[in-house]
């Protein structure tokens, strides 16, 4: 059995019609995510937008929440996550925004309680960072973007 972690979730005033994150399938890694807007939001080719979703997270310290975009928002409107993936820190009790972005070509509205994001939960290791002299050599040295290939 995997591990399991507890996350305590609160929704926020005004949005008890919103839904809760919820996994569509059982073995979705991902939970969606609906917009919690007062009015439509039009988001015009090249606009963006910050979209609340109407809940407020708590969650263990070795844990991080990642918003990432829809594949069929992307897929068929240009819709995406323009911080992706955007990282929730554990120690963040704020309602839980997306930061989207049409790179359509026509406007796109976003509804109340339409699906606009996923999150997905990740385990965050602790980290220690050393300051050196010097690095151990490897064959790719320096080289940076674009270095190993042609193309």
């Amino acid at each position: 059995m995997s591990e399991q972690f507890q996350v305590q979730i609160k929704r926020l005033p005004g949005n008890e019609d919103v839904p809760l994150p919820v996994k569509m399938s059982e073995l979705a890694s991902g939970f969606d995510l609906y917009a919690a807007v007062a009015e439509p939001v039009i988001l015009a080719p090249g606009q963006r937008a910050l979209i609340p979703t109407g809940f407020a997270l708590a969650m263990p310290g070795e844990l991080e929440a990642q918003i990432r975009p829809r594949s069929g928002l992307a897929f068929k409107h240009g819709i995406t996550s323009l911080n992706s993936p955007g990282t929730i820190d554990a120690d963040y009790r704020g309602e839980v925004k997306v930061l989207l972005i049409n790179h359509g070509s026509e406007s796109f509205t976003i509804e109340r309680k339409e699906r606009i994001a996923q999150m997905v939960f990740q385990r965050v290791p602790q980290i220690i960072l050393q300051e050196v002299e010097e690095l151990d050599a490897t064959v790719r040295g320096a080289g940076g973007f674009g270095h190993t290939g042609t193309k």
